[in-house]
């Protein structure tokens, strides 16, 4: 490991030549500013890894200095060294970030414990941020996670149409994501700010759904007591989404028909028409050609509707994006329940992928949500995911998944084994080891000897290992 490098900011030459002898005997590389501008353009540099800073300083003071690398570097740490006279803009540095402060005359012992003790904290803080790092998903909650081939044409072809007025018909099964897609639609057009008004076609009942759609006069039916605006109206200006077209009743399609070719709209009950301004994004896990064929779906809407076509593909069809779609869901959970996202195993990622989720996207974000909430550690093993998913995924393909996870495992735990703080040591290897313990007994049987030799370690070490932490070898009975 490179020497680490010390930046001390003070005016005083006696306190320069301490400081800086004291830090080059405990084995610090030293560097020295004698004023305010030349402190703060020192600290700049990404080789300092540590500050010791005066607050009365000639040129600009301390805490002005403090706040500039506060802003250019947050993450570096700042000792701020002050006189017992000026202890109150000593309480105030810290309230801008400064990690701790020494009191003149100090200890130059003091001086050594508190630098190793700030150092040890930074390095900790850049080891927390490396592992949520590896867990937490690298893309916006609200949005489309998709690396595959497939998903990178749904992708351009968004680009092309979204800022267009045209008409997009989404098609695909249920669960694979045509309201975010239509989002995107919306968020990336010229209509972007204004209203996006979803409405599913199949969860209204069919008389109510007209009014839904183009709302209503007061007095129009039974329990109408006063007017009120449709979706098409909310969505002046915007976007209406109409979900699961293809279970829309035929009368009511002949009203939606005349909606897109004259942009007006009728109320319920109305004497008169209403224009209205929204583009039209529609979408259906139904076979609409097939739908037509046999009258169940008007042909002239279609047309209209099928101006521009974009087909969603099953989950099934690009699995390479479920181990980032695992991880986009685990780290919105974690986010919600403010504890940390877990991890899926590799045995477990092996499950998630050998599996046809019928429900395709929603459907691994219920697993992954549920599993995150059964999993006591850091780890989600394959015992975490529903029972149908293992028994489906293994006949599938029982040779897809990984038969031995333990070299992932120790590997992991050999990466968590130089953490410098004990308390993040513990946990992560503990939650690892205790893991890696089970999954060996498992596959062994329960046979200790068998699991020792796996592991590289004696069956002596194996069992303390057990008892220390509460493993239990499954019932070979």
């Amino acid at each position: 490991m490179p020497e680490q490098r010390i930046l001390v900011v003070d005016d005083d030459e006696g306190v320069r030549w301490a400081l800086s002898r004291a830090l080059e005997r405990a084995g610090y590389r030293v560097g020295l500013a004698t004023d305010g501008p030349a402190g703060e353009a020192a600290a700049s540099d990404p080789g300092v890894d540590l500050v010791l800073l005066d607050i009365r300083l000639p040129g600009r003071d301390g805490l002005a200095v403090l706040a500039a690398i506060r802003e250019a570097r947050p993450e570096l740490p700042v000792i701020m060294m002050t006189a017992h006279g000026t202890l109150q803009a000593a309480v105030e540095a810290m309230k801008q970030g400064a990690y701790d402060y020494l009191g003149k005359p100090f200890d130059l012992d003091e001086v050594l414990l508190v630098v190793e003790k700030a150092l040890r904290a930074s390095a900790l803080a850049d080891e927390v941020a490396r592992l949520r790092q590896n867990v937490e998903a690298p893309v916006e909650r609200s949005g489309i996670v998709g690396a595959s081939a497939a998903m990178q044409q749904i992708f351009k072809a968004v680009g092309k149409v979204a800022d267009t007025e045209l008409t997009v018909l989404l098609r695909g099964e249920s669960g694979t994501g045509k309201e975010l897609i239509a989002r995107a639609l919306h968020e990336n057009s010229r209509r972007r700010g204004r209203p996006f008004v979803p409405i599913n076609c199949a969860a209204i009942p069919r008389d109510l759904l007209e009014s839904e759609l183009f709302g209503h006069e007061k007095g129009a039916f039974t329990g109408a007591a006063s007017g009120r605006r449709g979706r098409f109206e909310q969505a002046v200006g915007g976007t209406v989404f109409l979900d699961e077209i293809g279970d829309m009743d035929l009368g009511l399609q002949a009203k939606l028909l005349r909606v897109l070719q004259e942009r007006r709209i009728e109320r319920l009950g109305g004497e008169g028409s209403v224009a209205v301004d929204a583009r039209i994004v529609a979408a259906t896990n139904q076979d609409l050609d097939a739908a037509v064929l046999r009258r169940a779906f008007r042909e002239d809407l279609f047309y209209r509707l099928n101006v521009v076509t974009i087909h969603l593909p099953p989950l099934r069809d690009r699995r390479e994006d479920i181990p980032a779609l695992a991880d986009h869901f685990l780290a919105g959970f974690a986010a919600d329940q403010q504890t940390e996202a877990k991890i899926v195993s590799p045995d477990a990622q092996a499950l998630l992928g050998a599996y046809d989720w019928p429900g395709n996207v929603r459907e691994l974000e219920n697993v992954v949500k549920r599993a995150a909430a059964l999993a006591v550690t850091i780890l989600i093993l394959p015992d975490h995911l529903p029972e149908a998913l293992r028994r489906r995924s293994t006949a599938r393909d029982a040779g897809s998944a990984e038969p031995f996870p333990a070299a992932w495992l120790k590997q992991e735990l050999a990466r968590l084994q130089g953490s410098r703080d004990g308390k993040l040591r513990e946990h992560f290897v503990g939650c690892l080891e205790r893991s890696l313990l089970t999954l060996v007994l498992r596959r062994t049987g329960g046979n200790q000897v068998k699991a020792a030799e796996l592991l590289g370690i004696n069956r002596n070490t194996l069992r303390k290992r057990l008892k220390e932490l509460d493993v239990f070898p499954p019932d070979r009975g």
